[in-house]
């Protein structure tokens, strides 16, 4: 904008400047004394109203300046911290992962303990079986083993019957 308005002020001046000519020329062939005052004054206000516009101008550029640095100041300072959100935000990515990975490999470990305690509980279980078996073949050989002490007590009970009756035969 601040182009272009100077563009249409030095065109206007050009063009002011190729009239002011035109109009001197004019004058001096023809114009009379007031006319050509009155054209004085018309131009004067003319540059000065050129010179406010001019100064107008400056100002809008300036303040325009002033306020494109701070709205770049403003947006690198919004950049800067995006960039620093965004480191954060990888570097608590790395540290989950970090941790992520931590569990993953104790979970391995504990399912490898897993699979150890259940290849030793079918161990344990087998032998159990085994174990059960034994005393329950030890119960029936000991529950065997009475039968027979219970049978050879009743045969040496019988024997001792038999011996009393026969001592005291013999004797007389």
């Amino acid at each position: 904008q601040l182009l272009e308005a100077k563009a249409s002020l030095s065109l206007a001046q050009a063009q002011h400047t190729v009239q002011l000519q035109q109009a001197k020329a004019q004058i001096n062939n023809m114009v009379p004394k007031k006319q050509f005052e009155q054209l004085q004054n018309t131009l004067r206000e003319e540059q000065c109203k050129t010179q406010q516009l001019q100064e107008s101008l400056q100002q809008q550029a300036e303040q325009t300046c002033r306020q494109l640095v701070r709205t770049q100041e403003e947006h690198e300072q919004l950049l800067q911290a995006a960039v620093e959100q965004a480191e954060g935000l990888e570097q608590s990515l790395k540290n989950a992962e970090a941790v992520l990975a931590e569990r993953a490999a104790q979970l391995r470990d504990a399912q490898a303990q897993l699979s150890r305690n259940k290849l030793l509980i079918e161990e344990l279980r087998g032998e159990n079986r085994r174990f059960a078996m034994a005393l329950q073949a030890a119960e029936l050989k000991q529950k065997s083993m009475e039968e027979k002490n219970q049978l050879l007590e009743e045969q040496a009970s019988a024997l001792k019957q038999l011996i009393g009756k026969i001592t005291p035969a013999s004797l007389s």
